[in-house]
């Protein structure tokens, strides 16, 4: 096999690409080792004889399929987690997302006509005392209780 170190750098230096980033047919061999200049160079790659090899990237396919199994809630496990459950989501956080989600439930049920204004001021004050752990709970307990004044459709 011919060396064919020199036209391969410079075919490098032609195409603006490595020396490894660079094709030579290997049919073609003692033409491309006869090519010394720039100009030979070029009409051999015009000429088919050397090409730029495709530019070859990082697959993001299993970054993608990672993140699609985060996504899902795996990978979450307790070998996972390095902080402590407050330091993984903030307690007071929490408690805010659960109280607004309840105060606009009561509320709307109040607009709607479920409930009167005095059993929502009472349902209000039980939810800032933190009895119902979700909207569900509040839905259930009113529905139990007997605190609506008519039926309220089922949680989804």
């Amino acid at each position: 096999m011919t060396n064919l170190r020199g036209q391969r750098a410079l075919a490098g230096k032609v195409l603006k690409r490595g020396a490894t980033g660079v094709w030579i047919d290997p049919e073609r061999d003692s033409q491309v080792s006869s090519a010394i200049t720039r100009d030979d160079i070029k009409n051999l790659i015009s000429g088919g004889a050397i090409k730029a090899r495709k530019i070859v990237g990082t697959s993001r396919g299993r970054a993608r399929a990672l993140a699609h199994r985060k996504k899902r809630g795996q990978r979450a496990g307790p070998g996972r987690r390095k902080g402590t459950a407050n330091a993984r989501f903030n307690g007071k956080t929490v408690w805010i997302n659960k109280i607004r989600l309840q105060r606009k439930y009561l509320a709307s049920l109040r607009d709607e006509g479920y409930i009167t204004a005095s059993s929502y001021r009472v349902l209000y004050r039980q939810a800032k005392g933190n009895l119902f752990r979700s909207v569900r709970y509040l839905s259930n307990h009113i529905r139990e209780s007997g605190l609506t004044e008519k039926r309220i459709p089922e949680m989804k």
